[in-house]
């Protein structure tokens, strides 16, 4: 069964099960229970606190009850390692699975959880992004993964074409199965490898580049200048605090100069919040 896109279940939805759990769960305990929880198609992922481990059989249990599009309630096991930016999960409760079936914004999508990076968080930002797609556009999404960007574009806008390039096999399989899910196989083309060999490979210019990588993203710019034309758009993704936003767009000027680009910095979009006071930030620069 196909659900409805992805969405991060909040406050309410924690209230709620807070008081259920009222009689199976200390006050101290209720008190470090986690403020909202993630849900991908059918699959409730959530942090669990150290100190409620052995409760949190309990939890799970108690949110396939009260949620019925969930059918399995896995927990996060440390942060994102790896080069293919992995997570670790634990499934605590319901179906024994980490592959999710959902829906978003015109498209459907398979994802594993474990195997493939993907935020559960950007459904809006991956739309405000094919919005801007102008009919025509040749399109260049850089570190791909399951194909969410090239998908929402390539549905919701009219390109010519969307390249996706992704260094993850697992994610790339997932990509291509997606694709063809959706059938677009004649506006999406996929490549399977490390962008920095794969871009000047395809000696092509494009419109439009996407950088969805936040941590390196800075380090991969070379490797988008040498598929940009005069007036190329980058949406380049980083983490910063918002007094750090101005020291963002200076990095950015100051790599185009180093690489004697021209650039005119259109808008800088708060994308998510990553952590208290820490946002995912979308700087949108036009190559002149």
């Amino acid at each position: 069964m196909w659900y409805n896109a992805c969405r991060r279940i909040c406050d309410c939805s924690m209230t709620t099960i807070k008081q259920a759990l009222k009689n199976k769960l200390a006050k101290k305990e209720l008190d470090i229970m986690p403020s909202s929880f993630d849900v991908v198609g059918s699959i409730a992922v959530i942090e669990i606190p150290p100190e409620l481990k052995k409760k949190e059989k309990v939890i799970a249990e108690t949110m396939i009850k009260l949620f019925k599009p969930v059918k399995t309630v896995a927990k996060k096991s440390g942060i994102h390692y790896g080069k293919y930016r992995r997570q670790k999960l634990e499934v605590l409760a319901g179906e024994k699975t980490k592959v999710a079936e959902y829906k978003e914004s015109g498209v459907r999508m398979r994802v594993d959880l474990e195997k493939c990076y993907f935020s559960s968080r950007l459904g809006t930002e991956r739309l405000r992004i094919a919005k801007q797609v102008k009919k025509g556009e040749k399109v260049l999404v850089m570190f791909s993964g399951v194909a969410p960007y090239p998908l929402v574009i390539a549905r919701n806008a009219e390109p010519a074409v969307v390249y996706g390039v992704e260094l993850n096999p697992v994610a790339h399989k997932y990509a291509e199965e997606n694709v063809k899910l959706n059938k677009l196989q004649d506006k999406i083309k996929l490549y399977k490898g490390d962008v920095v060999g794969v871009v000047p490979e395809l000696k092509k210019k494009f419109d439009r580049i996407l950088m969805p990588m936040p941590k390196t993203s800075l380090t991969f710019l070379e490797t988008a200048f040498k598929a940009v034309k005069k007036g190329t758009i980058i949406h380049f993704y980083t983490f910063g605090r918002e007094e750090e936003f101005k020291e963002i767009r200076a990095k950015i000027k100051s790599e185009c100069k180093k690489h004697k680009k021209k650039c005119r910095i259109l808008r800088t979009v708060k994308a998510g919040q990553y952590a208290p006071g820490v946002y995912r930030v979308c700087v949108d620069f036009r190559l002149l």
